[in-house]
């Protein structure tokens, strides 16, 4: 035999309470008669409990809550019961709405509600849900039985909370069990005294309810049948990849309720426990899925932890001094004072040095705690022995919780770690003896993006999730946007790695999408999107969202976003980013950078600020990271450049070839941006600071490729026209080299100190003289690799390799978050 519990959210509907009668149905045809606990529908017991503190007000407008009611009854029975079956129903439903109409009318004219009453009006919701249903089954000629549980279970006159008379209670209900037939169908969260005063049994009444028949009767399994598919390992509303747990212990269940798990209330499953009779939670609305089975330890869970709960909002109540330390008593006479005042404590957590101590508890509470506490410590506090209570709220508890923690190394290390790494504090920290659970307090701000962080960490398999919010969607943001979308399975696939786009602007408009459509349809979502571009509010969003490992990717060339860097990189947002003004810019903003990125555990990465794709700035720092030292840089740094000389050949001219490398995308949309050398210079400076040289970028000696009437050409086009006028200068210097058998080469070197990028003749035995296309090359030479240095070639323009160079940094980010 097994107890089926259904739960308000199971029956809020007529349509909802057929899957209920269809289940019942089926369980009825499978040869087994359970016993059904009823709620009431969903959302009567808290109107009722409006309709009579209307009443004792003297206010009629309960009236019409008292006419809502009796037509939402009376409309459900009409649509579960057939006409021919459904005089007798009616007749029941009508009497006893005639009985609430009585006694709310009574509350009403003597405006006083006891509670006593309170429960008396409240039990109309499961008297009538229950008698409903169980005409509704016999309508359907299954057969059952109505159980007012007044009858059967017993308790003592705490209204309210019924305190229940076990041993009279089993008497009364396997008494009545052994003389029944059928399918019986119970009433929940109501019993009675031995006066036979109608009592409510409280928070998770139906629950109490079921478990006290399954217990009573040895029931083989408690089903509690609800809207969700049993336990999750979080809240769903909150971590989109909560998944059901299959098995779980009971103190393991006992400790996600306490947290914040509304499926079931601990205190009501005692009876169960204490029989060892397994619970399980199903969802009325799939019912073939198996739900989570709550019941003895199992072996077999892959699992550190069980599951993630949180309690959304809390207060901390902190208290130190030296009047604490050593004196027996303080916390007794604490938690008394709190005790007589009703106020639940949550959290403990106190400093081995019992200088201080942290109590977590509800917000509503919060400044009657503190006003008892300096009460009952006044004298201590007026001698400055302990200082006042400080209350800090806007927090939240965030609890992992799960047997297989016990004696298991490494779990708090991963706790704490995925935290830290998305910029997550931890206010207080508390952990019982039987190392069931470990619980946190953080800002209630990051409460889902600390439950995230946590159940990628514990759950996915080493899978990590990154939130990209992309600016800028031109040919390279363009080209990182497919890239993502042809990869993004892939790297889910090989390399765990789930890479999610949250945002996309480009110069007009943004767009947000939690639910990552982005890197699919960006430019329809783009070109339909009504949020005008507006970097700040951009900014905004990105930062309120609060999501773990996320991620800014600027993929312009805007100092304006430069000026927004550290404000992103405090908030615990890595950055990526191709744009080489941040860098390049004032040194102390740079080293600003890098130590805001530090202390923060965040990612501040530009590995395409020079070569595009190539491992130049990530080979550097792992030469620095393991102690060598960088003596000399040198090389071809623009594959624009590259392009143009290495195609520079007899019978062609220097104009003809700048022309050509802008019409396939090498230069930028104004040449000049590339032969004045400026962007040369930048890179080199980069170089350098990478390479630990504190440079500004006035130390760097850039020789342009053009003369400044060039540069102040009013427009490229007339810039074009004027190039031609150094296509013979260009020749004869291209000829002179070939005669010595040189190519020429813009080269960027830092040598002794000393930064300069300059037009050169270069021999074969120089590194640079065999580049081809648009390749580029640098030269490293290091204390370690004097003799021969360290060379790095390949392509060093086209938006392909720079946006692999940016996704690289991206998927970069993710290891750090490991």
């Amino acid at each position: 035999m097994k107890v089926m519990k259904f739960g308000g959210s199971s029956l809020s509907t007529s349509s909802r309470i057929k899957h209920v009668l269809d289940i019942v149905q089926d369980a009825h045809s499978s040869h087994n008669n359970p016993i059904v606990v009823c709620s009431a529908y969903q959302g009567v017991t808290d109107q009722l409990i409006r309709t009579s503190q209307l009443a004792a007000k003297g206010d009629r407008k309960y009236l019409a809550d008292l006419r809502s009611i009796r037509k939402r009854h009376l409309d459900t029975l009409t649509e579960l019961v057939p006409v021919r079956k459904r005089r007798n129903a009616e007749a029941f439903v009508r009497d006893r709405l005639v009985d609430l109409s009585d006694v709310l009318h009574g509350v009403y004219f003597t405006k006083e509600l006891t509670s006593r009453t309170k429960d008396y009006v409240m039990s109309f919701g499961e008297i009538l849900s229950t008698f409903t249903i169980t005409e509704a089954l016999k309508s359907r000629n299954v057969p059952c039985a109505y159980v007012d549980s007044r009858l059967l279970i017993k308790t003592d006159d705490t209204f309210g909370a019924g305190k229940v008379k076990y041993d009279l209670t089993n008497h009364m209900i396997r008494s009545y069990f052994r003389k029944s037939r059928g399918i019986q169908i119970a009433c929940g969260f109501i019993a009675s005294t031995t006066d036979n005063d109608t009592v409510t049994l409280g928070r998770g009444g139906s629950d109490f309810t079921a478990s006290l028949y399954g217990a009573a009767l040895g029931a083989r399994e408690i089903e509690i049948w609800t809207d969700v598919d049993g336990v999750m390992t979080a809240d769903p509303r909150k971590v989109e990849k909560a998944f059901s747990i299959l098995h779980m212990t009971y103190e393991e269940a006992m400790e996600m309720s306490h947290f914040g798990a509304k499926v079931i209330h601990p205190p009501t499953m005692q009876p169960a426990l204490d029989r060892k009779i397994p619970i399980r939670i199903r969802n009325t609305f799939n019912p073939d899925f198996q739900g989570t089975l709550i019941g003895k330890r199992d072996a077999t869970g892959k699992f550190p932890i069980k599951g993630i709960s949180s309690i959304d909002e809390i207060a901390l109540l902190r208290m130190q001094g030296s009047g604490m330390v050593g004196i027996a008593g303080i916390g007794r006479r604490i938690f008394s004072a709190l005790a007589k005042r009703e106020i639940n404590v949550l959290m403990v957590t106190q400093a081995s040095s019992e200088y201080s101590l942290c109590l977590a508890v509800l917000p509503q509470v919060a400044q009657t705690a503190k006003h008892v506490i300096d009460e009952e410590l006044k004298f201590e506090i007026r001698d400055h022995q302990i200082d006042g209570v400080l209350v800090e709220e806007h927090l939240s508890v965030v609890a992992i919780v799960g047997e297989n923690m016990r004696r298991t190394t490494g779990i708090s290390g991963k706790l704490f770690q995925a935290l830290g790494k998305n910029g997550i504090n931890v206010i207080a920290i508390a952990q019982g003896s039987s190392e069931l659970n470990i619980s946190t307090v953080i800002a209630k701000a990051d409460e889902a993006k600390a439950l995230n962080a946590l159940h990628d960490a514990f759950f996915l398999s080493g899978t990590k999730s990154l939130h990209l919010f992309i600016v800028g969607t031109g040919l390279i943001g363009g080209t990182l946007l497919k890239q993502i979308s042809q990869h993004r399975q892939f790297l889910l696939s090989n390399q765990y790695l789930d890479v999610r786009v949250q945002a996309i602007a480009n110069s007009r408009t943004m767009v947000f999408d939690e639910n990552d459509s982005l890197s699919q349809h960006w430019r329809e979502r783009l070109a339909s999107g009504r949020s005008a571009m507006n970097l700040q509010e951009y900014i905004r969003r990105m930062k309120a969202m609060n999501l773990p490992n996320s991620v800014f990717v600027d993929c312009t060339a805007s100092n304006a976003l430069v000026e927004q860097y550290l404000g992103i990189l405090q908030s615990s947002i890595s950055i990526v980013t191709p744009n080489k003004k941040a860098n390049a810019g004032k040194r102390a903003l740079y080293e600003k950078l890098h130590q805001t990125a530090l202390k923060h555990n965040v990612r501040f990465l530009y590995e395409t600020n020079v070569g595009a794709g190539l491992p130049i700035i990530n080979t550097m720092n792992d030469l620095v990271a393991g102690g060598d030292r960088i003596l000399r840089i040198e090389g071809v740094l623009s594959g624009t450049l590259s392009y143009v000389f290495n195609s520079f050949k007899d019978g062609r001219t220097f104009s003809d070839i700048v022309k050509e490398a802008r019409i396939q995308g090498y230069t930028e949309p104004d040449p000049r941006d590339d032969l004045n050398g400026l962007d040369v210079g930048r890179k080199l400076l980069i170089l350098a600071r990478e390479a630990g040289y504190p440079l500004e970028f006035r130390n760097v000696r850039v020789k342009s490729l053009i003369p400044e009437t060039l540069l102040r050409a009013p427009s490229v086009g007339e810039f074009l026209k004027r190039l031609q006028t150094l296509d013979s200068f260009y020749a004869q210097a291209r000829d002179t080299a070939a005669r010595e058998g040189k190519v020429l080469r813009y080269i960027a070197s830092f040598v002794d100190g000393k930064a300069r990028v300059s037009l050169q003749a270069v021999g074969r035995d120089h590194p640079c003289y065999s580049l081809s296309g648009s390749d580029i090359m640098i030269a490293l030479t290091t204390v370690n690799c004097r003799d021969h240095p360290i060379v790095i070639k390949g392509p060093g323009a086209g938006a392909d390799n720079t946006a692999t160079g940016v996704l690289a940094d991206i998927i970069r980010i993710s290891h750090h978050q490991s």
